[in-house]
């Protein structure tokens, strides 16, 4: 589960922000947050909220996450879009 809470207080944002941030409506962020999201729309978030897509599962600096599938590590890198 992704938890932004405290990157939004960090940053002092609301979800309604980063929605618009990502021309996405509210609902939809908030279906992004608690479902299974895709790595696109992971790297969309993170753009939004400018922090590397390891911040979104609480771990800064680490580009590694472990599947929770299949338990392997998996690496995500953060491209920024201009």
């Amino acid at each position: 589960m992704i938890n932004i809470d405290s990157i939004l207080r960090d940053k002092g944002l609301s979800k309604t922000d980063v929605a618009k941030r990502m021309n996405l409506s509210r609902e939809s962020l908030y279906r992004i947050l608690s479902g299974n999201p895709t790595l696109d729309n992971l790297n969309k978030l993170a753009n939004a909220l400018d922090v590397p897509v390891s911040y979104l599962f609480g771990e800064p600096g680490n580009d590694f996450f472990q599947c929770p599938y299949c338990g392997k590590d998996i690496e995500v890198s953060l491209t920024k879009k201009e």
